[in-house]
């Protein structure tokens, strides 16, 4: 039994409500069970100067958590002076999933940041992270589409991520805190709305796996992704 109550290939309770910032040019809050996090996506007419002429476009992420986004205060990573690796790591994750589902070419040479600021955790931020960062970055989008500023939609399919794992013997999709701190095997899923694989993270933390458990993982994440997608989807219609 799941400390949730859940059955092994159910999903917590998912919501994406969207435009809940004033100036962003995309955003959303999504809420994943407990984990509730705010994404914006802000346009920008400029480029890294790596890609600087090239007339390709960009995509990056940026993620955080507030202090009481856990059981006991964080301290914030500015009074640090530096962000922590797992923060660098998680906001590289986010960007390279989102530019997975974008055509840079028709983006054009400008800049979309997504941010993403947990403001409350309960196991699968960067999961959320991705899944809302989508649906921020789509609404910015559609923005440049109705301005006119680009012809071709560049946004090739949805993105979307969730966490699956195998607790107390059991594989088991959407891992909560309680699942999450105590999984044997925990993955994490990115992939587009077409089932194409962005990119998988799986590590044994308390027990080695097999491929057939693997595949149990994959299997559960189809159909996590697949729903999730329907979300979004519905969500910025």
């Amino acid at each position: 039994m799941r400390p949730s109550g859940r059955k092994l290939d159910e999903m917590r309770t998912v919501s994406i409500d969207i435009n809940v910032t004033k100036h962003a040019e995309g955003s959303c809050m999504i809420r994943v069970g407990d984990t509730h996090v705010l994404c914006t996506a802000t346009i920008e007419d400029r480029v890294p100067p790596f890609i600087k002429g090239s007339g390709l476009g960009w995509v990056t992420a940026e993620y955080g958590m507030l202090p009481r986004s856990t059981s006991s205060r964080m301290r914030r990573e500015a009074a640090s002076g530096k962000q922590g690796g797992r923060t660098v790591e998680i906001q590289r994750l986010i960007g390279r999933a989102l530019r997975a589902g974008v055509d840079r070419v028709a983006l054009g040479e400008r800049q979309i940041t997504v941010d993403c600021d947990v403001i409350q955790a309960d196991g699968g931020t960067r999961c959320a992270s991705i899944t809302g960062g989508w649906v921020a970055l789509r609404l910015a989008v559609n923005k440049l589409i109705k301005a006119g500023d680009v012809t071709t939609d560049p946004l090739i399919s949805p993105v979307a991520a969730v966490s699956c794992g195998i607790y107390a013997g059991q594989p088991v999709l959407d891992l909560d805190y309680p699942e999450d701190s105590e999984a044997g095997v925990d993955g994490n899923f990115i992939m587009l709305g077409n089932g194409q694989m962005i990119e998988t993270q799986m590590s044994a933390e308390g027990a080695t796996y097999s491929r057939a458990q693997m595949n149990q993982l994959l299997d559960l994440a189809d159909k996590g992704i697949a729903e999730l997608v329907a979300l979004q989807e519905a969500a910025v219609k």
